[in-house]
């Protein structure tokens, strides 16, 4: 997936935003940290910069401090907090190719388009599959909603503890319960890529997928941004 330049709008640092919030709900890094269950320590030390989020960092974040990932990421540190988030009828998000919130991990490299829409119901995923067995890929995951799938390059194993592996070829798809346990695995040589629509409220989805993949410890790469319009 070729990446694109960030945005010309500033991006506040996780860190700056993890301070704006404690202060908006007046927690101490005490309180955050029961939220989270991560270490005053480690808290104190995104705070100031000193150590980049895995992707289990980020969800862990969103789901203690209650707001969308998005927000970890915003323009400014300092929203408005009496601000309603307004869904109008008729939005819409524009993902040129390349842009969107991409993690990146051993087993994954996902690429979130629409990022700039918040409280989703439909969680769209471009994703590279990495890993070629289940032995890497480890233990397989799961999540609430159902998953739609569909091969767009090389091919795909789906594993699930239900049914036997499923081998998609470009052009194939799958719909299934993604309370499943489930794991995608390359099966052609070459880039192995799909894209996969998750039914679920877009904050809730992405926090439970800290039980499954572990990001690496790198922060997020933020392309230019969908447009709304």
């Amino acid at each position: 997936m070729p990446e694109k330049s960030t945005s010309a709008t500033s991006i506040a640092r996780p860190g700056d935003v993890l301070k704006a919030l404690r202060a908006e709900k007046g927690w101490t890094l005490q309180e955050v940290s029961r939220r989270t269950g991560m270490p005053i320590s480690t808290l104190s030390k995104i705070e100031h910069g000193k150590m980049s989020l895995t992707y289990d960092k980020i969800t862990r974040l969103s789901r203690g401090l209650e707001v969308d990932i998005e927000r970890l990421f915003a323009s400014s540190p300092h929203p408005d907090p009496s601000a309603p988030i307004r869904l109008p009828a008729g939005r819409r998000s524009v993902s040129r190719s390349g842009e969107g919130t991409l993690m990146e991990s051993d087993v994954y490299s996902s690429l979130y388009p629409a990022a700039d829409l918040l409280a989703k119901k439909l969680l769209p995923i471009v994703t590279e599959v990495k890993v070629r067995s289940l032995a890497e890929f480890g233990p397989l995951l799961r999540h609430s909603g159902d998953e739609y799938s569909y091969v767009v390059e090389g091919a795909i194993e789906l594993h699930t503890d239900l049914y036997a592996p499923l081998r998609l070829e470009v052009g194939d798809s799958v719909y299934f319960d993604s309370t499943t346990p489930h794991a995608y695995i390359a099966a052609a040589p070459g880039t192995c890529k799909l894209v996969t629509v998750c039914s679920a409220d877009s904050a809730e989805l992405r926090t439970e997928l800290e039980a499954s993949v572990q990001f690496s410890n790198t922060e997020p790469k933020i392309g230019r941004g969908g447009r709304t319009g």
